[in-house]
């Protein structure tokens, strides 16, 4: 039966032992890495419920900050009974996902690992860091850039009228979430054209030659998770992703450049 991954490239003879899954193998080899990426999920969330409390704060500066910047009502209320532990619920949850990231991200890494050359393999622990550290990046862009921006703008409506917001946590919680986790996962672009590149799915020449459409997707991405119709806020947004897939297109070509080189020296 066909494998589904490359897992008996030339010159690494020596992991022959693992380089021969069927169909079912990876099915299964799969199966386990996402029951163990849930199980961290699960583990993490028990670590964010018990500190979310703690971060009610973290989160809620930016929109108290743009209330005081358009002199309204430093305040923020939750309309339920159930309203603020269903913050505290939620947030834990989430918390405990950016604490699993790193071990999900080596669970992906064990399922890709099989058809990769050895020296390959040897690079899980920058796959892991690199993740890791773009996913942050993602999140800092949006809280320390992004956001202020964004509810600035939309708290500037406020002065218009006589209509002055009553802003809910839980609303506000929703709305914040889209933007960080948006710009997390979207950070991780040059992770994902790395996997990519390995297999030869993608290449250099294919990223440039397709950036129109890249472009036409990012500005659709931008125009879905931006919660403000203005186009400065917008092109804050684009910026970075523009910037990522070039960056993504330099990681491409360094892997392509490896990989062909491996071949050049296995043949000889």
């Amino acid at each position: 039966m066909a494998n589904i991954l490359p897992t008996r490239l030339p010159g690494d003879s020596e992991d022959s032992a693992e380089g021969r899954m069927s169909f079912f193998d990876h099915l299964s080899e799969l199966r386990k890495r996402i029951v163990n990426s849930l199980i961290g999920i699960g583990v993490g969330a028990v670590i964010g419920l018990l500190i979310s409390k703690r971060f009610i704060q973290f989160i809620t500066t930016p929109m108290l900050k743009a209330l005081a910047a358009n002199h309204l009502d430093q305040n923020l209320y939750y309309t339920s009974p159930a309203g603020y532990i269903s913050l505290v619920i939620n947030l834990g949850i989430y918390i405990g996902i950016v604490l699993a990231m790193p071990y999900v991200l080596y669970q992906i890494w064990l399922f890709v690992a099989p058809g990769l050359y050895k020296t390959e393999k040897r690079a899980f622990t920058s796959f892991v860091t690199f993740g890791t550290l773009l996913f942050a990046c993602g999140l800092a862009f949006a809280y320390f850039i992004l956001l202020p921006r964004t509810l600035t703008f939309l708290m500037g409506f406020a002065n218009d009228g006589p209509v002055k917001p009553l802003i809910s946590i839980n609303e506000y919680f929703s709305l914040i979430l889209i933007i960080l986790l948006g710009m997390g996962l979207i950070f991780e672009m040059p992770i994902v054209i790395y996997i990519l590149s390995l297999f030869g799915l993608v290449t250099p020449k294919f990223l440039l030659k397709n950036f129109r459409y890249a472009m036409l997707l990012i500005t659709v991405a931008a125009a879905i998770i931006t919660p403000t119709p203005d186009a400065t806020t917008m092109l804050v947004f684009m910026m970075p992703m523009v910037g990522l897939y070039f960056v993504s297109v330099l990681v491409s070509y360094v892997v392509v450049r490896k990989k062909r080189a491996k071949e050049a020296a296995a043949a000889a």
